[in-house]
């Protein structure tokens, strides 16, 4: 005869979730927020703020000299850097900052193996690729605006003129728009290449320096050796020289070029063209990559 069993049901509390689904533009939003945050070591560890905050300290304490001795000196009737200027000349400490938050901001999803968790759903791979992106570039919009920022206030504080000091402040952000999304599309490709956030900060800092060193050497033999019409086509091979020409073309900046001219308006179309195919080019190189990384 076959023993008595006796069978219980335990209402252990389980309900099925019957709240709003928020769908894909919450989810993307989320990740847009998170990952900026993240730039600057938000909702992370202390230790993870120390660099990032370190070094928009001191992209800022800069422009807060030039805006003293533009105010300290008298007769000054303008700054003595242009804004247009401002983030070639702190072109380091830029690519330091996008050296440190590029990798972490996608390498660490694909060394522990997150990012197919990510594109279960409601998220697409668009998703997850437009939200870096536009997260990184955020950061950099930041870290290159806020000095600008800075001096613009400094120079109204010191009463020179209005039109003036916005015009060149309008220009300085442009520049540091298209800066932002060319640098940020390099950087984020190239961190997105390998699971190892060292490999991508050393990826990230030889994309960014090879080609600006080879190119500026060029140009120097090239002005030397009286080849100028060689300087401005040189220009198209580094991204630095890139928002270099872009910028002379357009935005009434001082080239950094030797005979400091730069492109004209007819080369600096050139130069756009390549910083916006760059752009794009970046893009879809992080598509294709989380093509296969998301499955």
């Amino acid at each position: 005869m076959a023993p008595e069993t006796s069978t219980q049901i335990h209402n252990i509390g389980y309900r099925s979730y019957d709240g709003p689904r928020l769908g894909r533009a919450y989810a993307r939003t989320s990740l847009f927020s998170q990952s900026l945050r993240g730039a600057y070591g938000l909702g992370r560890s202390a230790k993870s703020k120390v660099l990032p905050m370190l070094l928009f300290a001191v992209m800022c304490v800069p422009a807060l000299i030039i805006v003293a001795v533009a105010i300290a000196v008298p007769g000054s009737t303008d700054l003595p850097i242009k804004y247009t200027t401002y983030a070639l000349t702190t072109q380091v400490v830029i690519g330091l900052y996008l050296a440190s938050q590029a990798p972490q901001s996608v390498s660490r999803d694909l060394r522990f193996k997150t990012v197919p968790l990510y594109f279960s759903r409601p998220i697409e791979r668009v998703d997850y690729v437009v939200a870096k992106y536009a997260a990184m570039a955020s950061a950099m919009f930041i870290l290159t605006a806020t000095p600008l920022l800075i001096m613009w206030i400094g120079a109204l504080l010191a009463k020179f003129d209005f039109a003036d000091q916005t015009k060149g402040f309008g220009q300085g952000l442009v520049s540091v728009l298209l800066l932002s999304l060319l640098f940020s599309g390099i950087g984020l490709v190239m961190a997105a290449l390998t699971p190892r956030r060292g490999f991508g900060v050393a990826a990230i800092i030889a994309v960014l320096l090879i080609p600006y060193g080879a190119v500026t050497a060029v140009q120097g033999i090239a002005y030397s050796t009286g080849n100028a019409g060689a300087i401005d086509w040189m220009g198209l091979f580094s991204p630095i020289t890139l928002i270099d020409g872009v910028q002379t073309a357009f935005l009434g900046a001082t080239s950094a070029f030797p005979g400091g001219e730069g492109p004209s308006a007819g080369i600096g179309f050139v130069y756009l063209l390549v910083a916006l195919g760059l752009i794009a080019g970046s893009y879809a190189a992080l598509m294709a990559r989380y093509r296969k990384a998301g499955l």
